[in-house]
C-alpha cells in the first residue's frame, strides 16, 4: 500500500508535510471531502508554499536560538491550530480491495486541488488501533523513511512520517528553524495532529527516530513527558564528529559575533550506508538539504547535552540502536544516555559493521528484526507508566535534590563566587530597585516576582540603574517573564475551549503573588469571576490595590489563604472552570503538600474544566 501525503499547520504558522499509510482499522468519516476536480494549471512542486496564518494565541518560538544536523562541515559558507488536510488525486484508481481509509482519496502532493480540498478529511481510528510515527535523520525527508513501514512488515499498524521544518517539502529556510525548541514543539504538535485528526490515542503510538530526529524525539520525551507506548532511537546525534580542531568553539564565536549562517555537509553517501542504491538515491535526491544553520547545529549540541545529562527523567520504554562503525556521531554519549535512562523497559543493541544510516544499511533487516520484536512486545503488553509521585522520597530526582543541597567546600571557587555575589548584592541593594525589594521581602517573594514582570530597571543613578537592568536580564528572570507569556497563551486557549462549550469563565489562582500575570492575561476576556489567593498579607494588599486600579472589583477578588491547607478549599466545590498555579509547587520538596493543593483544585474546578 502506498503512502498518502498531507500537511498540518504549526502554532507559528508553518506548513509541515508528512506521509501516512493507514491500516484497515482506520475509517474515513467524510470521504466526499476528497472529491474535487483538478485543473491543468495546478501543478505543484512544493517550493511555492507560504505559511498559513498562525493561531494568534499560540506562538511558541523561543527567545533563544538554538537543533542541528549531524553532518555539518566546520568550514563557513554564506510557531496552534491544527489544519492538516489531504490533497486528493483526481485520477486515483480505487478498487474493491482498498479499505475505507484508502477510499478517502488523499493524493500525491505533486498536484494542488481546488479550494474545496481545503476542507479536512477526517478519520476515526478504532479504540485500540496502533500507529508508528517516523522521524528522519538530518538533511533528509519523509520519502527516505517510508521503507521503515516495509521493514516492520506489520499491516495492522498505521504509519506517519514527517518532513522536519526546513527539510523536504515543509516550510522554512532549508536547514534552518527559529530554534531547537521550536523543532521540539513541532514534534509535539505533529503527534497531537495525529491524535486529533486520525483518532489515535497517544498511548497507542510508537515513535521511531534516527540521528537528529532521535535527538528531537528524546528531547520531546524529556520535556513534554508524553504517554507514548515506546520509542526506538537509532544512532541519536548526541555528539556530532567535527573533525576540524576547535570547530564547535569557532562556530559558536562566529555565531555570537555575526549571527546565523550556514555550513554544508561533509559526509558522503558511502560513509552513511553500504547500500549502493541508498547511496545513489541520496546523491540524486533534489529534496536532500545539504546545508544546516549554525543556530540549529549549536542548538543540537545544547539539547543533546541537556537530554543525556538528565536521561533519568525519561521513563518511556526505549530501544537504542547504535551503529558500530559510525563515522558521523560519537558512541560515548549514546551509551551514557542509555545507562542513565529512567525507563523500566529498555534495550540497547550495537550493530557491528553498520554505518550511520542505521535504518538504511544494506543489512538493515538485522535492525528491523530487533525493532519488530521490541515494538511488538510493547504493543502486546498493557500500557503502563512509571509512578513518580514518590520521587521526593527516593530515586534519581531526590538524589539530584540532595546533591544540589549539599554545602559547597568553604574555599571552593564556586562557593567564594557565590559569597562575593551575596556581599555585593547586599552592599548595593539600598540604591538598586530590584535588589532592594529582594533583600527586604525575599528573592522568591510575590513582590520580587511582580517587579520582574514589570521589567523596568530602577536605581539611584545611571550606574545603579545599569546594575538593576543587568539583574533583571538574568536568565532566571527572563525565564519567569517567558512563563508569564506562556500562561497567557494557555489561558487564551482554555477560555476558547470553555466558550465553545458555553461554559462560564470562572478562574481560581491559589498562589497569585500580586496577581499581575493573571490580571494581564484576563484582559480581553469576559470572566464572571476571578478569585486570587495568597498566603502573604503583603501580596493580598498589593493585589487588591491592583484590582481596584483596574476597576475590576465587580469581577475579581483577592483573599488570604494557604494553598496547602485542605480546609482552605471548603465551600469552593465546582465553583470554577479554570484553575491556575504558577511558581509554587517547585519551591517545596514535599509532594504531600502539592497533592493537597491538587486535590483542592480537583474539588474546586468542575469536571471538564482546566488546570494550568
Amino acid at each position: 500500500m502506498e503512502f498518502k501525503e498531507s500537511y498540518f499547520i504549526t502554532s507559528d504558522g508553518a506548513r509541515i508535510f508528512y506521509r501516512y499509510r493507514l491500516a484497515a482499522d482506520v475509517a474515513c468519516e467524510n470521504p466526499s471531502a476528497g472529491e474535487v476536480n483538478l485543473d491543468s494549471d495546478s501543478k505543484f512542486d512544493g517550493s511555492n508554499l507560504s505559511a498559513e496564518a498562525a493561531n494568534e494565541t499560540s506562538n511558541l518560538t523561543s527567545e533563544q536560538a538554538g537543533g542541528a544536523d549531524e553532518n555539518a562541515e566546520p568550514g563557513f559558507g554564506d510557531e496552534g491550530k491544527f489544519e492538516g488536510i489531504d490533497l486528493p488525486n483526481g485520477d486515483e484508481n480505487l478498487d474493491s480491495n482498498l479499505n475505507e481509509a484508502s477510499k478517502c482519496g488523499a493524493s500525491n502532493l505533486s498536484e494542488t486541488p481546488s479550494e474545496n480540498a481545503e476542507q479536512n478529511l477526517k478519520f476515526k481510528a478504532a479504540p485500540n488501533a496502533k500507529a508508528v510515527a517516523i522521524f528522519h535523520r538530518g538533511h533528509e525527508h519523509s520519502g527516505r523513511t517510508t521503507h521503515v513501514a516495509d521493514g516492520l512488515a506489520d499491516e495492522s499498524l498505521s504509519y506517519f512520517a514527517w518532513d522536519q521544518r526546513g527539510h523536504g517539502r515543509s516550510d522554512g529556510e532549508r536547514g534552518d528553524a527559529p530554534s531547537i525548541g521550536r523543532l521540539i514543539a513541532d514534534v509535539d504538535e505533529f503527534v497531537a495532529h495525529i491524535e486529533q485528526r486520525f483518532g489515535f490515542e497517544t498511548q497507542n503510538l510508537a515513535v521511531i527516530a534516527q540521528s537528529v530526529g532521535a535527538v528531537l524525539v528524546s528531547a520531546w520525551l524529556h520535556d513534554y513527558a508524553v504517554r507514548v507506548r515506546c520509542a526506538v532511537l537509532a544512532s541519536p546525534a548526541f555528539s556530532v564528529k567535527l573533525y576540524v580542531p576547535f570547530a564547535r568553539a569557532g562556530l559558536k564565536a562566529l555565531y555570537s559575533s555575526r549571527g546565523n549562517f550556514f555550513v554544508n555537509s561533509y559526509v558522503k553517501a558511502h560513509y552513511l550506508t553500504h547500500d549502493k542504491e541508498r547511496q545513489a538515491s541520496y546523491d540524486a535526491d533534489s529534496l536532500i538539504t545539504r546545508a544546516i544553520s549554525v543556530r540549529i547545529l549549536l542548538g543540537l549540541y545544547e539539547a543533546a547535552h541537556r537530554v543525556v545529562s538528565d536521561a533519568a527523567a525519561i521513563t518511556t520504554p526505549t530501544l537504542l540502536l547504535i551503529s558500530g562503525d559510525d563515522w558521523v556521531v560519537e558512541h560515548a554519549p549514546q551509551h551514557e544516555f542509555y545507562n542513565a535512562l529512567g525507563a523500566r523497559v529498555k534495550r540497547r543493541e550495537v550493530l557491528e559493521g553498520f554505518y550511520h544510516d542505521t535504518l538504511g544499511e544494506s543489512e538493515r533487516e538485522r535492525a528491523f528484526e530487533i525493532i519488530r520484536e521490541f515494538v511488538g512486545e510493547r504493543f502486546s503488553a498493557p500500557f503502563s507508566e512509571v509512578d513518580c509521585t514518590h520521587a521526593d522520597e527516593y530515586g534519581f530526582s531526590r538524589e539530584e535534590a540532595d546533591r544540589l543541597a549539599t554545602p559547597l567546600p568553604r574555599f571552593s571557587p564556586k562557593n567564594l563566587r557565590f559569597k562575593f555575589q551575596r556581599i555585593f548584592m547586599q552592599a548595593v541593594s539600598p540604591w538598586v530597585g530590584g535588589l532592594k525589594i529582594g533583600e527586604n521581602t525575599g528573592y522568591d517573594s510575590g513582590s520580587t516576582l511582580d517587579y520582574v514582570y514589570r521589567n523596568e530597571p530602577q536605581g539611584a543613578n545611571k550606574f545603579f540603574k545599569f546594575i538593576d537592568k543587568f539583574y533583571l536580564n538574568a536568565i532566571g528572570w527572563r525565564g519567569i517573564r517567558e512563563r508569564k507569556r506562556k500562561i497567557k497563551l494557555a489561558i487564551d486557549q482554555a477560555v476558547a475551549k470553555l466558550q465553545e462549550r458555553g461554559e462560564p469563565l470562572r478562574l481560581l489562582d491559589i498562589a497569585s503573588g500580586h496577581g499581575r500575570y493573571i490580571l494581564d492575561a484576563a484582559q480581553g476576556h469576559k470572566f464572571e469571576r476571578i478569585t486570587l489567593r495568597d498566603y502573604s498579607d503583603i501580596n493580598v494588599k498589593a493585589g487588591s490595590e491592583m484590582i481596584k486600579e483596574r476597576g475590576l472589583e465587580d469581577v475579581a477578588s483577592f483573599t488570604q489563604a494557604n494553598a496547602f491547607e485542605a480546609a482552605s478549599y471548603e465551600g469552593l466545590q465546582d465553583a470554577y472552570t479554570l484553575g491556575v498555579v504558577s511558581g509554587l509547587f517547585e519551591l517545596f520538596p514535599d509532594n504531600s503538600v502539592v497533592r493537597t493543593a491538587l486535590q483542592g483544585f480537583a474539588s474546586s474546578v468542575k469536571s471538564g474544566g482546566y488546570l494550568i
